[in-house]
């Protein structure tokens, strides 16, 4: 979805500076000893925020890194956290192609995709965020048994998904073709709500990191 250039924006993101890292590079293996958490979570495409937001306030044990890269999205994200005074939570206004120069090797134990872009035909495969391409950056960032938990509104990606998770060495743990047909669960995003909403179904996964033979 296209959005609009936001007023004032330059100015918007710099007054919560505080929240949005500009170098994350320099955390790269020392996100516990900046932060004080239990477990690290990353959320890649946060958008507006809602997500990443509500997680963090409902875990203030877990350290959220929420990931985006459209600076009109991240700026209201940013608000929304500085609004509700959240601790556990920073940005990091880039692409999740760099993923890897930003958290050493097994230092997350979760990451979050929400919604992310279908990106239809092959031609355009690569560039999903649950192709391979991107699914071997996170099997380096996660922790053994780290969780990529997926969500999404589109069949022919969910599909995709989940046999690309397969391919490359994951478990699929959890798997729905209907997430909310028997009551809301968990803390939905803002395009989320309104697909739901809306009458759309839900589509869902959790897929597990396999512990290789001698991996330590």
């Amino acid at each position: 979805m296209r959005m609009r250039r936001k007023p004032n924006l330059t100015e918007r993101l710099e007054r919560r500076s505080h929240l949005l890292l500009k170098e994350p590079e320099l955390l790269r293996g020392r996100w516990s000893e900046e932060f004080e958490y239990n477990e690290l979570h990353i959320e890649l495409g946060c958008g507006r925020g809602r997500f990443a937001a509500e997680t963090a306030k409902a875990s203030p044990d877990v350290f959220i890194a929420a990931v985006e890269k459209l600076s009109v999205a991240i700026v209201t994200a940013l608000e929304t956290a500085d609004a509700q005074k959240i601790k556990n939570i920073r940005f990091i206004n880039a692409p999740a192609d760099n993923l890897t120069e930003y958290f050493a090797d097994g230092e997350a134990a979760r990451i979050y995709i929400n919604f992310c872009d279908p990106w239809p035909g092959n031609r355009h495969a690569k560039r999903r965020l649950t192709h391979r391409r991107f699914l071997e950056l996170y099997k380096q960032v996660l922790h053994q048994n780290g969780e990529v938990h997926f969500k999404t509104d589109n069949l022919q990606l969910f599909d995709f998904s989940l046999s690309e998770f397969e391919s490359c060495g994951f478990r699929l743990l959890d798997v729905r073709y209907d997430l909310h047909k028997d009551g809301t669960k968990g803390i939905m995003t803002e395009y989320e709500q309104r697909f739901h909403d809306q009458g759309f179904t839900i589509y869902s996964a959790i897929c597990a990191k396999r512990v290789e033979t001698g991996e330590t």
